[in-house]
């Protein structure tokens, strides 16, 4: 099972911040831009899956690694980091202590998963899936870039910076999803509005530290829904869409901002009425966006995101993570554990207001949502995870 001090680690990006010696508009964290960073991936990476020896699961794991890394190498500008990847003996030192850092914490993954942040931290080439997280890490930095240009017209490193992030993302031009990116309007608008998602604030009414947008709660959820599929055992389809839906799970927020719980339950029929105007709204503003080739999956993705699938015949089949676990934790079942990543979803929040309690925030609300959301997964198992036993370690 993942250890307390792993899951609270997952959190350490958002304290920290990107641009900070420059003038910012707005707060840009880190846990942001790697939550954007693998929307941007996921649209290359549309692109990219025919081509042979594509996996979905290595580009998600090319994401989480490079995220493990980013947290303990906090300190280091980018350009520091650059300088000392040019060298590649102490590249490798760097990384050598990078594993060593994180090694206690991952051990409960397995040691093949183990083997695999190893390898990635030692390797020379870069492989499809690692060049197009490396292509989405540098179209998210320079999406950022623009931000803080406005704000520094004249600033004396911006021309030198923007330079830098034109020299490094033509590097990945090959790739025929950055190319539309940058030719097709309707594309880049897609990944704009999900990249709105990082100036919504959950908990809005409720002071915290540290603050989480949605968009980086989205990304805890898909990097814990990945993980625990690990746990599992689950097939390889089965993983990385259970991860593809805690990155895209609420997306419809983008459209009708975030609605608390208590505001959704607090009248009948309410809920539903806000899935239908979610269905409606994501019909007429977001699925013209992209190709009509990804739609089947995007609704995957981001309706009924908290219900377990199975696909047989071609139809959709909900049925429990157990019965998935049991008789269709098979690729050809196209499986997706809905039920797994809304225990994983209240498991974000409750981990956010208990950071927020760690961290001198004594606030009645986070008190109420720690208290209910720990009683509700007391006793409960899904897919072989033990929610109770994981709380209790919190």
């Amino acid at each position: 099972m993942l250890t307390r001090k792993f899951l609270f680690r997952l959190f350490d990006a958002a304290y920290m911040q990107r641009w900070n010696d420059q003038i910012r508009p707005v707060e840009l964290t880190e846990l942001d831009k790697q939550a954007h960073k693998m929307v941007v991936a996921y649209v290359l990476g549309k692109y990219e899956e025919r081509t042979a020896g594509w996996s979905w699961a290595a580009l998600i794991e090319s994401g989480l690694f490079e995220y493990l890394q980013r947290l303990v190498l906090t300190d280091l500008k980018p350009q520091v980091f650059y300088k000392i990847k040019e060298d590649p003996v102490r590249y490798q030192e760097l990384n050598d202590w990078v594993y060593s850092e994180l090694e206690d914490m991952i051990a409960p993954l397995g040691a093949p998963f183990c083997d695999r942040f190893r390898s990635y931290l030692s390797a020379r080439e870069e492989p499809a899936h690692q060049r197009v997280v490396k292509a989405a890490h540098f179209f998210a930095t320079k999406w950022e870039f623009e931000i803080i240009r406005r704000a520094n017209p004249l600033g004396h490193e911006m021309e030198r910076i923007s330079a830098r992030l034109e020299h490094q993302q033509e590097q990945y031009y090959d790739l025929v999803g950055l190319r539309d990116l940058e030719l097709y309007p309707k594309l880049r608008a897609f990944v704009d509005l999900c990249g709105l998602l990082r100036f919504q604030l959950r908990w809005s009414h409720v002071h915290r530290i540290p603050k989480t947008s949605v968009l980086g709660h989205m990304l805890i959820v898909a990097m814990l829904s990945y993980l625990f599929s690990l746990e599992i055992g689950a097939c390889e389809r089965r993983a990385v869409n259970n991860y593809f839906t805690g990155l895209f799970h609420d997306l419809p927020e983008a459209l009708t901002r975030d609605i608390i719980s208590p505001v959704k339950h607090s009248v009948r029929g309410l809920n539903s009425l806000i899935k239908t105007y979610e269905r409606e709204e994501m019909q007429e503003k977001v699925y013209p966006l992209i190709p009509e080739a990804w739609h089947a999956q995007l609704r995957l993705f981001t309706e009924d995101e908290f219900r377990s699938v199975v696909y047989l015949d071609g139809q959709q089949v909900y049925c429990s993570s157990d019965v998935i676990s049991a008789r269709y934790n098979q690729d050809q079942y196209n499986p997706r554990d809905g039920e797994m990543i809304k225990g994983i979803d209240d498991l974000a929040a409750y981990m956010e207001a208990q950071l927020a309690r760690d961290n001198g925030i004594g606030s009645p609300e986070l008190t109420r949502a720690r208290r209910s959301i720990k009683k509700k997964y007391g006793k409960t198992s899904i897919a072989g995870i033990d929610f109770g036993q994981l709380y209790a370690s919190l």
